[in-house]
């Protein structure tokens, strides 16, 4: 009987589960993709007002530094919604967020185990989960990077 009730259990929380993880990392991917590059194709069409931003945080090289976090922002989105070198991409991007919390919250950053909402509600804590996320899991059954993986395979062997 205890057998049974744990294969039972085993094979629902554990394998039935495991089913939905595909498909919420391509919800996620899809999401959060498109709403970064629309975020960065908007810094990169607002330049100015950007490297303004940042010189008024005092990051050093402005310019260069919004050209090159909007740039990978609309490319990253890009990758993530395409699920193409998904991982790859998600470790810059997810160096990005870290230091958006460092500059832009860092107010929340300091203050993470004392206000956990203020974390939480801060610009780059949803990018930054779900960078972190797709980089511990990949981009799911559902993206190119796994099209490209499984046509190597074939023709490999």
């Amino acid at each position: 009987m205890i057998d049974k009730l744990v294969r039972w259990y085993d094979v629902v929380m554990s394998r039935g589960f495991d089913k939905l993880r595909s498909p919420l990392l391509l919800v996620l991917r899809l999401m959060f993709g498109w709403e970064l590059f629309q975020t960065g194709k908007g810094k990169l069409q607002n330049i100015d007002r950007f490297t303004e931003f940042l010189t008024h945080l005092h990051i050093p090289m402005p310019g260069v530094n919004a050209h090159f976090v909007a740039s990978l922002e609309c490319v990253g989105g890009l990758l993530l919604l395409l699920g193409l070198a998904a991982r790859l991409i998600a470790i810059p991007l997810t160096i990005n967020f870290i230091v958006a919390y460092v500059t832009a919250d860092h107010d929340a950053l300091v203050g993470f185990f004392r206000d956990q909402d203020a974390f939480t509600s801060a610009a780059p804590f949803l990018y930054l989960l779900v960078s972190l996320i797709i980089l511990a899991f990949g981009p799911g059954l559902f993206s190119l990077d796994e099209l490209i993986r499984r046509l190597w395979k074939r023709r490999s062997a």
